[in-house]
């Protein structure tokens, strides 16, 4: 990194003039600037209601909805302040809880219909399907009982999780049902933290919510903004964090629900020109170069943690924020593809405020980028001149693994690429692995299990009727998680349903399937009915994270590795008291095989192959293992342990006290 020494001190010092700069050279916090949602939007004071919103190239801006008729009315014409801020002062009786409204703003030369950019609540007509925001002031506000809340790290567990679809039937499930339902399903399986997708609100459900609309909305699909905050609440209470997929990377093109003309200016919050819109992705990029779009996300950053009690955030499409080509077409094969001009300072200096930002409202707040690029210096500290990130996904293993199932026959598995890839990362920077991403779940693609059985999921998953390609899938599928979720040095994530083997895929109600929900939802009578095979895998995932739990500091400790032979396909590793064998041979069983290993006594923790698990149960896990001396290897304090080790599968021992 030495000869980028420059760079990366200049980007810093970028960020940090920035910070000076909007926070009046420190007269103010960054918390303190990142206050938009208080002033802007709309709110109700003792004295009445207030609403302001930044529209610069507006001329005239009237406030319309249920409680006038949807007609503009001088009483509801706002008053232009300065730095194109329009405002209006109302009385309490004026609108009340529940009314509907929009803007209609004019500008030099035509006028639209809007909703406002910092509404907090925002609904559809059920019959004209038509968005508007809605006055959200209850009597009875929800209040929080777990005011203070400190998320377990140790490691970090997530289960990510979509509201919509988390449901058993074929319907857009609710806040209400996804906390009385799949809350303490996710609890018994030991995760100790959801990531949602889908929070704020977006027009098109079949976005998965990556094409926003109106940020500080909580999507009305799923409910109220009391039931969200209820539901984080009761995940607190059970002692879950609760991190939300939040998307500032790009914005949808939708005028009247979104931000993309806003007051007939195009590029009031995004970049100009040819950089306006996201050639990939048929959606606009904020243009993180002005203060005004910095105040607005920054805003939304501490909305979420303060308004709703959020832990964190993953940050959805940070590749596409860091490079003016969006990471398109970049090989990044070697450290120059990151200072080589390619890059947007501006969108460094966002996230690196935005990282300070929110961990300067809440100090044990989670971060995540998912990052495809390698971008140095992505999850380090910012005092140390890094852009904050707590972690960064580690997009490299479920590519890896997909890859290796699709052109891979098993006997050309090579153990040793295995470790590489799970283990390939800088040690200055946590991350979080997972075995397969939710891109894989969707429309047009595979999960590892379906990669693995397809077809025969539906005729073979019958206990007593599985055939080899079943009981293959299961084997692989068991041991593909458990050596990604035990070489992390940070964390494990795991899509829902993917525990367990959900079959098929994500497909939204749309158009081309007659708007059905048949495939967005969770068939959760699968992995319940103990006559079926899907439980073996999601029995397994609870018995796995229980031994990751078992470990203090597990993601911290260091993982070494044994001994592996691409020939045999074996492969083992240890942490700790741990060690995990590994045998991906589809066919041979080794029989006293021998691994060096610290002198003790051993016992059989976890194995692939218990009954208990789909598996066969050759070995005998009540034998304890003794290690035996070898007068070679007495200097460096090793003996020999010797295993019996049937084929596809894995073991995982602990050296006895």
């Amino acid at each position: 990194m030495e000869p980028y020494a420059d760079a990366i001190a200049g980007r810093h010092q970028y960020a940090m003039d920035k910070e000076s700069e909007l926070t009046n050279k420190g007269k103010q916090s960054l918390s303190d600037f990142a206050s938009g949602y208080l002033y802007f939007g709309l709110h109700r004071t003792p004295e009445g209601w207030t609403f302001r919103e930044w529209a610069p190239n507006a001329t005239h801006v009237y406030l319309v909805g249920t409680f006038n008729g949807w007609e503009e009315k001088d009483a509801y014409k706002l008053k232009k302040l300065k730095n194109g801020v329009w405002e209006i002062k109302m009385s309490l009786e004026a609108i009340r809880h529940g009314d509907l409204y929009k803007l209609n703003v004019y500008w030099e030369g035509g006028q639209g219909e809007r909703i406002p950019a910092w509404a907090t609540r925002v609904v559809q007509d059920e019959h004209t399907y038509i968005f508007s925001a809605q006055v959200w002031e209850p009597e009875k506000p929800f209040k929080f009982k777990k005011k203070a809340f400190k998320p377990s790290t140790d490691p970090l567990l997530i289960y990510e999780c979509h509201i919509g679809m988390a449901q058993q039937e074929a319907k857009v499930g609710t806040y209400k049902e996804f906390r009385e339902n799949i809350l303490p399903r996710i609890v018994e399986e030991g995760y100790n933290c959801i990531q949602i997708m889908a929070v704020q609100e977006h027009p098109y459900y079949g976005s998965f919510g990556y094409h926003v609309s109106s940020f500080f909305a909580a999507s009305s699909r799923f409910g109220t903004p009391d039931e969200l905050k209820e539901l984080v609440d009761a995940a607190h209470s059970l002692g879950v964090s609760v991190i939300m997929d939040i998307v500032h990377s790009h914005a949808v093109k939708n005028e009247v629900e979104g931000l993309s003309n806003f007051a007939g200016d195009p590029n009031q919050y995004f970049y100009a020109g040819n950089r306006r819109e996201h050639p990939a992705w048929d959606s606009l990029c904020f243009d993180y170069g002005k203060n005004e779009v910095l105040h607005f996300l920054l805003s939304n950053c501490k909305y979420w943690l303060e308004e709703y009690n959020f832990d964190g955030f993953r940050f959805d499409g940070v590749t596409s924020m860091l490079y003016y080509s969006h990471g398109l077409g970049e090989s990044f094969d070697n450290y120059t593809s990151y200072f080589n001009g390619h890059q947007d300072d501006n969108a460094i200096c966002y996230l690196t405020l935005a990282n300070k930002l929110i961990h300067e409202v809440n100090s044990k707040a989670i971060t995540i980028a998912e990052e495809v690029s390698g971008m140095p210096g992505l999850a380090v500290n910012v005092e140390d001149g890094g852009y904050g990130f707590d972690y960064r996904m580690a997009m490299n293993i479920p590519d890896y693994w997909i890859k290796t199932i699709k052109e891979k026959i098993d006997e050309d598995w090579k153990p040793s690429n295995m470790f590489w890839e799970v283990t390939n990362r800088r040690q200055d920077e946590k991350t979080i692995s997972y075995a397969e991403s939710h891109d894989q779940a969707l429309v047009g693609d595979k999960t590892i299990v379906f990669r693995l059985i397809d077809a025969d999921m539906y005729w073979h998953m019958q206990k007593g009727d599985e055939n080899y390609i079943v009981h293959r899938g299961i084997a692989l599928h068991k041991m593909i998680r458990l050596l990604t979720a035990t070489t992390i040095n940070g964390g494990y994530l795991n899509f829902m349903g993917n525990e367990f083997g959900h079959p098929e895929w994500i497909d939204f109600p749309r158009e081309g399937n007659d708007w059905s929900c048949k495939y967005a939802r969770r068939q959760w009578d699968l992995v319940d009915n103990k006559n079926l095979s899907y439980h073996y895998m999601g029995d397994f995932d609870a018995a796995m994270l229980k031994v990751v739990k078992s470990v203090k500091d597990f993601q911290a400790t260091p993982v070494q590795e044994i001994w592996h032979n691409d020939s045999d396909q074996i492969l083992a590793y240890g942490r700790k008291d741990l060690i995990f064998v590994f045998n991906f041979n589809p066919k041979e069983s080794f029989v006293d095989y021998g691994f060096l290993v610290a002198p003790g006594a051993y016992e059989v923790i976890l194995n692939t192959d218990d009954v208990a698990f789909g598996g066969n149960g050759i070995a005998d896990d009540s034998v304890v293992h003794f290690t035996m001396p070898d007068p070679l290897y007495k200097a460096e304090k090793k003996e020999w342990l010797k295993l019996y080790i049937p084929a596809r599968t894995a073991v995982v021992l602990r050296k006895k006290k």
